[in-house]
C-alpha cells in the first residue's frame, strides 16, 4: 500500500499485482504424466513418474557434491573456509579409523550452512537420514547444539544447552565425542587435509541406496534391469 498526494489530499493505492506466468499450452512431453491435479493421476501417469524418479535419485551424490563446493571460499569469520572445515573434520575422522558412513557424516555435517543459516544441522541431517544409522543421524542433527559448549557462553548463550540430552547417555557421549575430536578441532590452517576427491567414492557408496525411505521400494523396483 502506498499514499499518493492528489488534488484533494492523500489517496491510498495498492501496487499492481505481478502478472501470473502462464504455463505452456503445449501437451506434456511424451511419457510424462498428463494430470494438473494429483487426484486425476492414473496408474500410467505414476508409472511414468516412477521411471523418472529412480535415475534422478541416483544422481543425488552429484548434487550433494555440487552443493558442498558452494562452501568453498566462505570463511564466515572462521580461520578456514567452510569447505576446508568439512574436509578437515572428515580427515580427522578418517585418520581416527572411523567407518565410511561416519566419515561421510563428518564431511557433510555443515553442508546446510548455505540454506540453513539458522538451522544448518537440520539440513545435513535431512540429507543423510535415509542412508545412515539412527545414531549417526542423531549426531548430525544435534551437533549444532553440542558444539555450542565451546562458544555459546561467549555470545551470551547457555553453553550447557546440550545437557538437556544427558538422559540419552549413549547418544550424548557419541555426539559430544564427535564435536570434541573432529568438529571443534577442525579449524587449523596448517593441518594437512585430504581433498574432496578422496572422499567422493565414500560419499557415492553411502548415498547409493537408502536404508529407510518412503520411496525405497520405487528405487529398488526401477533399478532392476529388464529381462
Amino acid at each position: 500500500m502506498v499514499m499518493d498526494k492528489g488534488h484533494h489530499g492523500y489517496l491510498l493505492s495498492w501496487p499492481k499485482p505481478p502478472k501470473l506466468m502462464l504455463m505452456s499450452s503445449h501437451h506434456p512431453p511424451q511419457n510424462h504424466a498428463t494430470f494438473s491435479h494429483m487426484r486425476d493421476g492414473t496408474p500410467e501417469d505414476w508409472a511414468a513418474i516412477a521411471r523418472e524418479f529412480a535415475p534422478y535419485a541416483r544422481q543425488l551424490p552429484d548434487r550433494v557434491l555440487d552443493h558442498l563446493t558452494l562452501l568453498k571460499g566462505d570463511c564466515g569469520g572462521f580461520p578456514i573456509d567452510r569447505l576446508s572445515h568439512c574436509l578437515q573434520t572428515a580427515t580427522l575422522a578418517h585418520q581416527d579409523g572411523r567407518d565410511e558412513e561416519y566419515v561421510v557424516c563428518a564431511l557433510l555435517h555443515d553442508i546446510g550452512d548455505t540454506l540453513g543459516s539458522y538451522n544448518h544441522a537440520d539440513i545435513a541431517a535431512a540429507i543423510l537420514k535415509p542412508f545412515v544409522s539412527e545414531e549417526n543421524h542423531w549426531m548430525v542433527a544435534h551437533h549444532g547444539i553440542f558444539q555450542g559448549y565451546y562458544f555459546f557462553h561467549h555470545l551470551g548463550m547457555d553453553r550447557d544447552l546440550r545437557d538437556q540430552f544427558q538422559h540419552q547417555a549413549q547418544l550424548y557421549r557419541y555426539t559430544a565425542e564427535f564435536c570434541e575430536r573432529y568438529d571443534a578441532a577442525a579449524f587449523d590452517p596448517q593441518r594437512e587435509t585430504l581433498p574432496l576427491a578422496f572422499f567422493e567414492p565414500m560419499l557415492r557408496r553411502v548415498l547409493a541406496v537408502p536404508k529407510q525411505s518412503l520411496y525405497a521400494k520405487i528405487v529398488a523396483r526401477e533399478s532392476v534391469p529388464e529381462s
